[in-house]
């Protein structure tokens, strides 16, 4: 076994060896000659455990063991050496003999034990004749280590009331000294002052309580722990600790009104909602537990309300209703305060509540004049005469002294005041005759004032019905555009139409349709009626012709079922078009326009075709003055042309009109047409309208109405050529060169041929070569 195990196997030993506080305290000397006896063998070294005390003051080094080797024989030739720890310092050894000393104060705190090595060396050979070994020093403690509290300074809180026993907190001590080594920190816990309220456990520092405590009397309390070591035996250290305990509330407490009758007040002008007075009831808990509800018990929770005011706990009386002095003068009512939050542990100490008597007396008031209702409903029948009673509204002073009220109507800014009203009984009348269709109800503001305090005024509203009188007779709805094709069949549907009706029938509406019955047997249509308010018209033939009637004029029936029912009577027109199978309405409805200006199918397309004659003589003009422009040495043949074309009122006859007609006469100024002043076409057209409902295209009045426009268009030489004119109704004797017109080709302008313009002569020469097959590209 090696020198370390040894060492290892000893300082078990010492830490098992029992000591007494006397030994602890004792001298350095005594205490090794108490381990003296005691010596183990490690190869050779023979030494005895080494304990140094802390705090041991002395002038000398203080001897704490010894170590030896079993080779030394005591002649001065061994040398032994310390090595380690505190070597030099705090431990010393004499070289000669292998004592150990402490040469200064140890603190265990500091340090409790310190590790060092021993060496013996011969001193002739300086060879070591004991192999190095280690070994440990320790520090015995003693009581130099006051306690602390490194908590404090503590506060706790514990409920008010709580039962003896509760724990409250616990306060903890320190002490720096060896727990392990004699009593130097073992504490002890005591109670200063505290009592007889609260106690401590002595070894533990728990403070309990020692006795119920009411918040209310005293809510703070101030404790002082002492810890003192050694067991508390005589010369140990102490310290002391302070613990504030708070007792926290709980509710202990019912509440208490402080007064058990209180007198409020309240006019009878107040509105709903103003506040009578506040109660007030104690609580001396705090927080949620002295939180309270107010009621009001009894018939008085009709007329008033109480509610609470959560930050100063105080009940609020509200008005809940009207009050009326000379009705009740006096009320009295019970309010009640409970507690919001119970404690079930003080169920059986009471109920936590209380009452008291709110006495509130009525305050009389001047008050306005009162309407037996604040809205009144009447009716009143459309039309009836100016003067008729509607319906009477009813107010009275509510005061004692019932002074007379004058009632007047709150008029609008409308001129227009189909009411009135009988300022001393409040019936209302009307000013004129009422019309439903123009306003089903009328509503207006009454007011009453008191005669002896005009201040005093009051409203009512008043909602007045017309009730509906059938004086309305039914209609179309719109204007029909009704056609009919001339090769429509018998049976055919043309049109369905409907009807409106500005009266309001509380059966719902129903029009019942049929033809006027003098039309019934002659006309080419007839009416079915579909019984859901709408009707069909139907031809009764097959085939209509234009020429014979454009226009069809159906006369139709409309009744209500109203009482006594109405009925009027609506024209229907009905235009006849030139259709093919499948309908062309967009020409039809051209066709009856031109047809209401006084002009037939045969009109329109002459005057189309001298639309496109015009067109065609503008386009060759165009087209002279082109080559004009290209031959300039028949500059003024062309002109001759020119003027040849622009100022004859005829067709021409080609290329003899040059030599048959001397142009010069032409161009002069002298020569004027006798002006006649020109009608207006106008009333002209109008005039010709009217009439051709009657006459046809080649009645005499068509054909006067042409030969004035030919006359007047003849002698007019500021205006251009009527030449349209002359074709409304009829052509004359006809031209040589047929009419020009492409209306009632069936080929179009590709399919037709123009050859025959290049036998014209040399005017049409342009024309020919644009329109003729023959023509070249040259041309």
């Amino acid at each position: 076994m090696n020198f370390s195990a040894w060492l290892l196997l000893m300082v078990m030993l010492v830490q098992l060896w029992p000591c007494s506080p006397s030994t602890q305290n004792s001298s350095a000397h005594s205490t090794v000659q108490s381990f003296t006896a005691v010596r183990r063998v490690k190869r050779g070294w023979l030494w005895e455990p080494l304990f140094a005390t802390e705090e041991q003051i002395s002038p000398d080094p203080v001897y704490i063991g010894q170590l030896k080797s079993d080779l030394d024989e005591q002649d001065g030739n061994l040398k032994y050496i310390l090595t380690g720890e505190g070597a030099g310092h705090f431990f010393v050894i004499d070289e000669y003999n292998g004592k150990i000393y402490v040469t200064q104060k140890l603190d265990r705190e500091k340090k409790s034990f310190y590790t060092l090595r021993a060496q013996a060396i011969n001193r002739s050979t300086q060879l070591p004749v004991e192999p190095e070994s280690e070994f440990i020093i320790k520090v015995r403690d003693v009581n130099d280590n006051e306690p602390q509290f490194l908590d404090g300074p503590y506060e706790a809180t514990v409920p008010e009331m709580s039962p003896e026993g509760t724990s409250v907190t616990q306060v903890t001590a320190t002490d720096a000294d060896d727990p392990s080594y004699g009593n130097s920190a073992r504490l002890l816990y005591s109670l200063i002052q505290g009592q007889p309220y609260f106690s401590v456990e002595p070894k533990t520092g728990v403070i309990r309580m020692a006795s119920q405590m009411d918040r209310e009397t005293k809510d703070q309390y101030l404790v002082i722990i002492q810890a003192k070591d050694m067991v508390g035996q005589p010369g140990a250290f102490s310290a002391t600790a302070t613990v504030t305990i708070n007792l926290s509330d709980i509710n202990d407490n019912p509440p208490k009104f402080q007064q058990r009758l209180y007198y409020m007040s309240v006019s009878e002008e107040a509105p709903v909602g103003t506040t009578v007075g506040k109660v007030f009831a104690e609580d001396s808990d705090i927080g949620n537990n002295a939180a309270m509800d107010y009621f009001i018990e009894g018939d008085g929770s009709d007329v008033f309300d109480i509610i609470t005011n959560n930050e100063t706990q105080e009940g609020i009386i509200l008005l809940k209703k009207r009050v009326d002095y000379e009705s009740k003068r006096r009320h009295s009512i019970q309010v009640k305060a409970v507690n919001r939050y119970i404690d079930e542990r003080f169920l059986k100490e009471g109920p936590f509540e209380d009452t008291t008597i709110v006495k509130i007396n009525v305050e009389d008031a001047d008050e306005p004049p009162v309407f037996t209702s604040e809205n009144y409903v009447m009716e009143i029948v459309e039309g009836a005469t100016s003067g008729s009673l509607v319906g009477v509204v009813t107010a009275r002073d509510p005061d004692d002294v019932d002074s007379p009220v004058r009632y007047s109507i709150v008029h609008s800014t409308h001129l227009k005041r189909p009411f009135s009203i009988n300022e001393h009984n409040g019936a209302i009348i009307t000013t004129e005759p009422l019309d439903r269709e123009i306003a089903s109800w009328h509503n207006i503001t009454v007011t009453a004032t008191e005669t002896r305090n005009p201040e005093k005024i009051s409203e009512a509203n008043v909602y007045i019905e017309v009730l509906d009188v059938n004086d309305n007779a039914p209609e179309f709805p719109k204007y029909y555009e009704t056609f009919v094709c001339e090769n429509a069949v018998s049976g055919q549907l043309i049109q369905s139409i409907s009807a409106v009706d500005q009266d309001d029938s509380t059966e719902g509406q129903h029009f019942y349709f049929s033809l006027a019955q003098e039309v019934t047997n002659s006309s080419h249509f007839t009416v079915k009626d579909n019984q859901d308010n709408t009707a069909g018209i139907f031809t009764r033939k097959s085939g209509f012709r234009r020429q014979e009637q454009f226009f069809f004029y159906l006369p139709i029936l409309i009744q209500d079922n109203g009482t006594p029912p109405l009925t009027s009577t609506n024209t229907l027109t009905v235009t006849v078009c030139d259709c093919d199978t499948e309908v062309n309405t967009f020409y039809c409805q051209y066709g009856a326009f031109m047809y209401s200006l006084g002009l037939s199918t045969e009109a329109l397309v002459a005057v189309l075709a001298c639309i496109l004659i015009f067109l065609v003589f503008i386009l060759a003009i165009v087209t002279i003055r082109q080559q004009q422009k290209k031959k300039p040495p028949f500059s003024e043949k062309m002109e001759e042309f020119r003027e040849n074309i622009v100022s004859y009122d005829d067709e021409g006859g080609g290329e003899e009109d040059t030599e048959a007609f001397d142009i010069s006469a032409l161009r002069t100024r002298t020569v004027m047409r006798t002006h006649k002043p020109r009608k207006k076409v106008a009333s002209e057209i109008q005039s010709l309208y009217r009439q051709s409902l009657q006459v046809g295209p080649d009645s005499a009045i068509f054909r006067q109405f042409i030969s004035e426009k030919l006359e007047e268009a003849n002698t007019d030489p500021s205006v251009p050529p009527y030449d349209s004119l002359q074709t409304y109704a009829f052509e004359g004797t006809g031209s040589l060169a047929g009419s020009l017109s492409s209306l009632g080709s069936n080929t179009s302008d590709m399919d037709q041929s123009y050859d025959y313009l290049a036998d014209w002569g040399p005017h049409f020469k342009h024309l020919a070569g644009m329109y003729s097959s023959h023509r070249t590209v040259g041309d």
